[in-house]
């Protein structure tokens, strides 16, 4: 029977996978309905708090995007990388914490992403080794943001257990940032050097790779 079951939501993520957009929440209807009318599985209740809060914060990100905030966030960061390039392994990740903590969101950070790799290759460091760890930090920041949905989901099921909203918060905040650290010094380790990776250098003396600003030695 479970066997039945887990195939079933395989196969209704593998659908939603296929249909992109709002067909991801119709294939996950589909399967609560196929598992609810087959298997006799009864369903939970409707977590409306939790479908409030992801409601509230699109709506915030959509005005912040809309008016325009989105890329005054984007030329924040851009601005504080561009001034500390040679540590851009370890200031990305922190830009997009911070920016994910803040918004409750991991969407937000995306819009970094290519002034990290921009900001990498102009110093001659492997944009690998930030973006890995820049996309990281903007995911696992979800389980710290306090107005994120995931958070109150949390704090709902741990409070009947004596764990306070406070209390998590105050967990989750400095273990996600410090681990966010820790794994930002092993990956300024991960890879060669852009100045000793033959395949780069042949794709940057042919033009392939385009350099806004000015490419620092190392």
């Amino acid at each position: 029977m479970f066997g039945a079951e887990l195939v079933i939501v395989l196969l209704a993520i593998y659908l939603g996978a296929r249909l992109g957009g709002i067909g991801i929440g119709f294939a996950g209807g589909l399967g609560v309905l196929v598992l609810t009318l087959l298997f006799q599985i009864k369903p939970g209740a409707i977590p409306f708090d939790v479908i409030e809060i992801i409601m509230a914060v699109i709506a915030a990100i959509a005005a912040m995007q809309v008016a325009g905030g989105m890329d005054y966030l984007v030329s924040l960061a851009e601005r504080m990388l561009r001034r500390h390039p040679k540590y851009i392994t370890f200031l990305a990740p922190l830009v997009t914490w911070f920016m994910t903590v803040l918004a409750g969101t991991g969407h937000t950070a995306f819009s970094t992403l290519p002034v990290i790799t921009e900001v990498a290759k102009e110093q001659g460091i492997r944009p690998s080794r930030p973006l890995s760890i820049a996309v990281v930090a903007s995911q696992i920041a979800i389980t710290a943001s306090p107005i994120s949905a995931a958070v109150v989901f949390f704090a709902g099921i741990l409070e009947p257990l004596g764990v306070s909203y406070l209390t998590l918060l105050a967990i989750c905040i400095p273990v996600t940032l410090i681990a966010v650290m820790i794994t930002a010094v092993v990956c300024n380790f991960l890879g060669c050097e852009l100045k000793d990776d033959p395949i780069y250098q042949e794709r940057l003396a042919k033009g392939e790779v385009k350099l806004r600003g000015s490419q620092v030695s190392s």
